[in-house]
């Protein structure tokens, strides 16, 4: 053992995993080899399917049963994981090992209280009576930032925001103090603030504990404010890596330098003329209060949205950007009408629709389609895609027949082959149901695409894939576009104009080129300053 390895907290030499017979290579990871030393943050990049998560698993020993390491080994402090028993590595997790997964709600049990989740843990790898671990749960809950942690200790995951509960789970990977902490795409789903938050907070325990990190990500803005090493990973083989300077200013690897070209920057492009006609989707004064109601049936109001507005015209993006809870969805889902606002008016082409009856509603809703975030959940998993993209089509009037042929057309359109109609939304990855998600929303012939959070979950190549196929589709098509996102670098590449909101109100919006280049609102200055770094040019 060289060592460099025998410093490591965590060293890895050619770890294979074998994928199960019929899939489109034969390993998950082929030779894959790092080390991590106390105190390091090693950051793994590559797109979806190159082996990132399959490998932090792996380390974990949480791989599913049909994949199975067939070469190499993992060496944790000296000790081998592979060759552990499953009471060993229970032993470990938690206590030489945690792990922040991606998805908090999936992470937690949602039908038990945050503070017995990690008690839960506390009980299982120490002795300490039941008050000694209430109190350094409550000292865990409140070095991690959470708000009233005695709240937080009775509260349930679903009474969270995404924020608190990333670092309810961050709470537990870090409470017992573990050599090497996993962080799987922390922060992908989360606004830049609290993003911003989260990585400093990372940062923070890990230079109180000594940790070594390693920390899985597609954004390279993440990678060039964190990392001290990189790995570039594709197609589960290492094509690259080095210290973070070497790696984001000199790459060795025509992927490497792909993957950092795909990264979109802060500064808009030149600004489009504006556009001229009447809007085809536009709303005034829209309001969303929602009422609940105590134990003595008292109600209580909350505005979730006050007093906004917004037209979008044809040919025209709108960005609509924001913290969680800024009411950007709120805002979104009134105007397309999957919730009813409370106040205000909304206009699809010249047809009010603020209060107009779902029956009357439904033959227009083929003027605005919506794609949303997660296109597992829009895409119902015992329909073929086809079966999806035709239903949608004849339910505005289209024969099977036409709706047969513009599925084939909006296949091509998409770059995925004609036969993926025959297949099940499972047999895809992300990104390419994302593109079967914005096909079916096209078949519909609408007028305006509203795009929820569209790219958010997708890694940074495929992600300039999806924008560049909105892009087409809009010219094409002379198609609105709504687009609503965190990310503050995919606003200034796609958008037009761009609304800021903050607490159910827009506090700023304008010409995206001038309001990127001058933001007038204290706010707005916030939230470009917690972008993530920008990439160095390279050399």
């Amino acid at each position: 053992m060289t060592s460099t390895a025998s410093q490591s907290v965590l060293s890895i030499r050619g770890l294979s995993v074998a994928l199960p017979a019929g899939g489109d290579r034969a390993h998950a990871i082929t030779g894959v080899s790092l080390d991590i030393l106390p105190g390091q943050t090693l950051c793994v990049v590559g797109e979806s399917g190159s082996g990132k998560s399959v490998m932090a698993t792996t380390v974990m020993g949480l791989l599913p049963k049909e994949l199975d390491p067939v070469a190499g080994d993992i060496v944790l402090q000296g000790e081998s994981l592979l060759q552990a028993s499953k009471l060993r590595l229970r032993q470990l997790r938690g206590k030489a090992m945690g792990m922040v997964f991606q998805e908090p709600m999936t992470a937690l049990n949602p039908v038990m209280s945050c503070g017995d989740q990690v008690d839960e843990l506390l009980s299982t790898h120490t002795d300490w009576p039941a008050e000694q671990r209430r109190a350094e749960i409550l000292r865990v809950f409140e070095r991690v930032k959470l708000p009233d942690p005695a709240r937080m200790l009775r509260s349930f995951p679903h009474q969270l925001s995404g924020g608190q509960r990333q670092r309810i789970v961050i709470a537990m990977a870090v409470i017992l103090k573990p050599a090497l902490l996993i962080c799987d795409e922390p922060t992908t789903a989360l606004d830049v603030t609290t993003q911003k938050e989260i990585l400093r907070l990372i940062a923070d325990l890990q230079r109180e504990q000594g940790s070594a990190v390693l920390f899985i990500t597609h954004d390279m803005g993440v990678v060039a404010e964190i990392a001290d090493q990189v790995l570039v990973m594709n197609q589960g083989q290492a094509v690259e890596s080095g210290d973070c300077e070497q790696v984001l200013r000199r790459p060795r690897a025509e992927y490497t330098r792909q993957l950092l070209a795909a990264v979109p920057g802060m500064t808009p492009p030149p600004a489009k003329p504006e556009p001229e006609g009447p809007a085809l989707l536009s709303g005034q004064g829209v309001g969303k209060t929602y009422t609940s109601h105590d134990w003595l049936g008292r109600s209580r109001p909350t505005a979730a949205l006050m007093d906004a507005a917004v037209a979008v015209r044809a040919g025209e993006t709108v960005g609509i950007v924001g913290e969680s809870g800024s009411g950007k969805s709120t805002f979104a889902r009134c105007l397309i009408r999957l919730i009813d606002p409370t106040e205000g008016q909304i206009w699809w082409d010249a047809d009010d629709v603020a209060r107009m009856p779902e029956g009357q509603l439904r033959p227009l809703r083929h003027r605005v389609q919506v794609v949303f975030q997660d296109p597992n959940r829009s895409l119902n998993p015992r329909r073929t895609v086809g079966q999806s993209m035709v239903e949608g089509a004849m339910n505005f009037g289209q024969s099977r027949e036409q709706a047969e042929a513009l599925a084939v057309e909006l296949m091509a359109q998409v770059r995925l082959p004609v036969d993926a109609l025959k297949r099940y939304p499972s047999q895809f990855s992300g990104g390419q149901r994302q593109r079967l998600a914005i096909a079916r929303a096209l078949a519909c012939r609408p007028q305006v695409l509203v795009a929820d959070e569209a790219v958010s979950a997708l890694d940074v190549s495929v992600q300039a894939q999806i924008l560049n196929l909105l892009r087409e589709a809009q010219s094409r098509l002379g198609l609105g576009l709504l687009f609503i996102t965190h990310d503050l670098r995919v606003a200034a590449q796609l958008c037009d104009r761009v609304i800021v909101m903050h607490q159910g109100r827009i506090v700023e919006q304008g010409r995206t080129t001038e309001l990127y280049a001058n933001p007038q609102q204290d706010y707005t200055r916030r939230l470009f300053d917690a972008a993530p770094a920008a990439l160095p040019p390279l050399d």
